[in-house]
């Protein structure tokens, strides 16, 4: 018999999958992929030797908010947390579900903690790094299995070491996709244990735009003449019946999106008045179960 390790129904021997909750039975090799993740490490400053002195209750009336705040954030934004040591907090954009921009997810995701947490009398250092791991796409970090393994993993851990108080830094690579959406400062190259050169590294300050929003090039659309059209006979009508219209447009490629609302009428001369608003959704599972999460 074969017992299940989510649910503790017992299997025969033969069977690939638990014939209770249809997980995938232990002896079955896992599922792996290589691919481009960004890391972000969260670590309170100090409060191991803070630890110390504290009674275990009041060690975890501290760590409990704190790992709320840090998860609410990482999975607002697309993330996944993959663990927590101690006072550490280690998630992964990119995996298991991509999303195109999964760098600037993880460096928004950490401006958002680097907010949060000062409410809370907290001091952190944070850190992203991107980079290609070696993914388990069926891992189960609630149950402590390892989701990515690679020097990406490494590298994010030793560079939160080095960020200021309060700061996040980036690593070359998170730094090159992300530099405009996110508004940087240079900072001298780390020294990183185990590195034999030193890592470059940026300092994250703030957002340059909304979510979802980028500074991209102004050449015009090409190949979607229909769609303009479209876009434009419900902007005339809009403004000849001087009622509001909806419109969605979905894509799998956000900058896809993007260039179709700059070609659109509202952007270009028209002699018809009038103003339109644009909204999004921070994930794509929060555009489904939640819409008061669309931005």
């Amino acid at each position: 018999m074969i017992t299940c390790a989510s649910c503790g129904q017992e299997n025969p021997a033969y069977a690939k999958f638990c014939l209770a909750c249809g997980r995938e039975l232990a002896g079955a090799a896992p599922r792996e992929e290589r691919r481009v993740v960004s890391v972000i490490f969260v670590d309170l400053v100090g409060f191991t030797q803070q630890s110390d002195q504290r009674d275990p209750e009041d060690v975890q009336a501290v760590l409990g908010p704190y790992h709320d705040r840090a998860r609410r954030e990482i999975e607002s934004f697309g993330g996944r947390v993959e663990k927590f040591i101690g006072d550490a907090v280690m998630g992964v954009f990119g995996a298991p579900t991509a999303y195109g921009d999964d760098a600037e997810r993880a460096v928004r995701a950490a401006l958002a903690v680097r907010d949060g947490l000062p409410g809370l009398g907290l001091e952190i250092r944070i850190a992203v790094n991107t980079g290609e791991a070696l993914v388990t796409i069926d891992a189960r970090p609630e149950h402590g299995e390892a989701m990515v393994a690679g020097d990406v993993v490494n590298t994010a851990s030793r560079l939160q070491g080095a960020a200021p108080v309060n700061g996040v830094i980036v690593g070359a690579e998170t730094y090159r996709l992300t530099r405009d959406a996110i508004v940087y400062e240079p900072l001298d190259p780390v020294t990183a244990k185990g590195k034999a050169d030193a890592v470059e590294v940026w300092l994250a300050v703030e957002a340059s735009t909304p979510v979802g929003e980028r500074r991209a090039s102004r050449a015009p659309l090409v190949g979607r003449t229909r769609e303009l059209d479209v876009l434009r006979g419900i902007w005339e009508r809009t403004a000849a019946e001087r009622r509001p219209h909806l419109v969605t447009v979905l894509s799998r490629r956000a900058s896809a999106r993007r260039a179709l609302r700059r070609s659109s009428p509202r952007t270009s001369r028209s002699s018809a008045a009038g103003r339109s608003a644009a909204a999004r959704c921070r994930t794509a599972r929060a555009a489904r179960t939640s819409p008061s999460r669309c931005r």
